[in-house]
């Protein structure tokens, strides 16, 4: 009998398995084959953690050095903060690739390598933007590597191996799959986020999301959690943007991202029934800033910008990446939409980081109305200012005239943005909007909640000062 309702069960399961095949087939779905699992991930885990490295940087207190004295806890516990984090070699020479929060204002960068050895580490460049860093390993000497793979061509459900140092306890493997693509976190515009349910914790970022074939895919650099410790919900920032950021770190020191000059919003499924668009894609322009490449090219308020440089544009997220990829100084077509007529604009791009450090007045002097701090330039909206900006006569607020791309400002903030309240406090004027960050950048209270009108846009943002 038992063996009877075994055939019964396998013959209903298998006429189950042909039920679904045949209505896969009639939808025009094709039945993808399963791949099993690889029997062991050793080979790869021996083949790529020696090129995996921990990360400890120092940052030594400041504080009370003007003065000559220190805070009373300053005073009992004066020893050097400690950041543990994770990294990868990519070159012989001892180029590691890490995160920008792993390192930041460290004093002293230590590199430790999967053989024990510890070695002193240089800063080469960083990039806030993407929370990115690049160190050199001192000492000379062959260093095992890695080489970046193609994250593009990662798929949702392929396997992947995160290498690296959680809770300061060395090399340690985890095995997951791709959970996701192009996830957004709201942690800047560049967000394009892979997301991976392999255990990432604490200690983890900055280290290397690997595919079956010991290419990096992702640099694990976030996670998601109510607890502090992982819960199968991490985020890579992929190869392929980490790939272009570490080549221009390593070639500048800086980065160097297309800058185009518009404001833009999300085409809405309404907005899309209106211009008789068959789906809501495209990135809609609600700002054009005078003096730019995109005033250059005679975009106006409201046009859709549907294809740049050839590529189509779904989302702002597109447009944002696309432009930022492209070489500054080079010439692209650029498709839009403008009164229900497409038409096809050559537009020449521009360097963000330069336009974002622009003087707010020839020779940095100040104008009387306006304030420096924070890696922002704050002035009052002048009828100069609002025409410089396109800005209504109504406006109320601070008007950012300037932004340090090295600050944590430059994540959320541009040129022609207007700050209305700090910390649910309005702000009218730049001198006090700038002495409240600064307050509480010493009061080390963290992120504070900033209100900004950008064009037709309001938002809430988190800014750290």
């Amino acid at each position: 009998m038992a063996r009877k309702g075994t055939f019964k069960s396998a013959f209903r399961g298998l006429l189950a398995g042909l039920t679904a095949a045949g209505a896969l087939a009639a939808s025009g779905i094709e039945a993808a084959a399963a791949r099993g699992a690889p029997e062991s991930f050793a080979d790869l885990a021996e083949n790529l953690t020696p090129a995996v490295v921990n990360i400890s940087s120092a940052q030594r207190s400041r504080a009370g050095k003007a003065s000559g004295e220190l805070a009373p806890l300053q005073r009992k516990f004066d020893r050097p903060a400690v950041s543990l984090g994770s990294g990868f070699i990519i070159d012989a020479s001892g180029i590691v690739v890490t995160n920008n929060h792993v390192i930041d204002n460290a004093d002293e960068i230590t590199v430790t390598l999967h053989d024990g050895r510890e070695l002193s580490a240089s800063l080469k460049g960083r990039d806030r933007e993407t929370d990115l860093a690049v160190l050199q390993i001192e000492g000379g000497g062959k260093f095992p590597y890695v080489n970046f793979g193609d994250s593009d061509a990662a798929r949702v459900g392929d396997w992947v191996i995160a290498i690296g140092n959680p809770f300061g306890l060395g090399g340690t493997v985890t095995v997951g799959i791709v959970s996701a693509r192009n996830r957004d976190i709201n942690s800047g515009q560049y967000d394009d986020y892979i997301q991976t349910d392999a255990a990432i914790n604490r200690g983890n970022s900055g280290g290397p999301l690997f595919d079956l074939q010991g290419k990096v895919v992702g640099v694990n650099t976030a996670i998601y959690s109510q607890t502090g410790g992982s819960v199968g919900v991490g985020f890579a920032v992929p190869a392929d943007l980490a790939e272009t950021v570490v080549t221009q770190l390593l070639e500048y020191g800086e980065t160097r991202r297309g800058w185009l000059g518009v404001s833009i919003d999300d085409v809405t499924p309404e907005l899309a029934a209106t211009l008789d668009l068959r789906a809501p894609k495209g990135a809609v322009v609600t700002v054009v800033r005078p003096n730019s490449p995109a005033a250059d090219a005679g975009l106006e308020p409201n046009d859709v910008i549907l294809q740049f440089n050839r590529r189509d544009i779904a989302s702002v997220r597109d447009l944002t990446r696309e432009v930022a990829d492209t070489p500054i100084g080079a010439t692209v077509p650029m498709e839009i939409l403008r009164d229900g007529r497409r038409m096809t604009v050559q537009v020449r791009i521009d360097r963000r980081e330069t336009r974002m450090l622009a003087a707010a007045n020839a020779g940095g002097v100040l104008p009387a109305n306006a304030a420096k701090g924070s890696g922002l330039t704050l002035q009052e909206p002048t009828e100069e200012i609002r025409q410089a900006y396109g800005l209504p006569a109504t406006i109320q607020g601070v008007v950012v005239t300037a932004v340090d791309p090295e600050s944590d400002a430059a994540i959320v903030l541009q040129p022609g943005d207007v700050i209305l309240e700090i910390g649910w406090e309005r702000v009218t004027r730049p001198s006090a909007a700038v002495d409240k960050l600064g307050k509480l950048k010493n009061l080390n209270s963290g992120p504070v909640q900033i209100y900004v009108q950008r064009g037709d846009l309001l938002f809430y943002e988190s800014l750290r000062p």
